[in-house]
């Protein structure tokens, strides 16, 4: 997760929105296609809110297939929390949209994820950072204290 991936306090009118918004960053980095934000769209409107995957948190992702170029993983904290319609995780305030070119290669980064996930600093440090950068030196010292 690079800086430009994280976009702080975004304003989303609903999921859809949240989706768009939060997929923008890796589309105007060449990361993905505007097909794959739509076949992630698609895919709630099909198969409903599957990606909101813990209290408050979505991972936004569609096929590689549908238009993921390179691996990445962007983060979009939300002002104002937005309902996707899962009953047991709404509302979403952390929406992580995924890009990854094949089956495997985003094992790794999912892992270190749901190490995140379950650590309640990390959200208080989503929730307090004003600049991507604090976001990123959290995960950066998590990972020098586990090597």
């Amino acid at each position: 997760m690079v800086r430009d991936l994280i976009q702080l306090n975004v304003q989303a009118s609903d999921w859809r929105d949240a989706i768009r918004k939060s997929a923008n960053p890796l589309l105007v980095e060449g990361d993905i296609t505007k097909n794959y934000v739509d076949q992630i769209i698609a895919s709630v409107e099909k198969y409903g809110p599957y990606f909101v995957i813990a209290p408050h948190v979505a991972l936004a992702h569609a096929p590689s297939k549908a238009g993921a170029e390179r691996m990445a993983l962007g983060l979009t904290t939300l002002g104002t929390p937005v309902d996707f319609h899962n009953e047991g995780n709404d509302p979403v305030k952390y929406v992580f949209t995924l890009s990854t070119t094949d089956p495997n290669s985003h094992l790794d980064a999912m892992k270190e994820l749901v190490g995140f996930l379950s650590d309640d600093h990390f959200y208080e440090v989503m929730d307090r950072a004003v600049d991507p950068h604090e976001i990123l030196d959290y995960i950066k010292n998590a990972n020098a204290l586990q090597q």
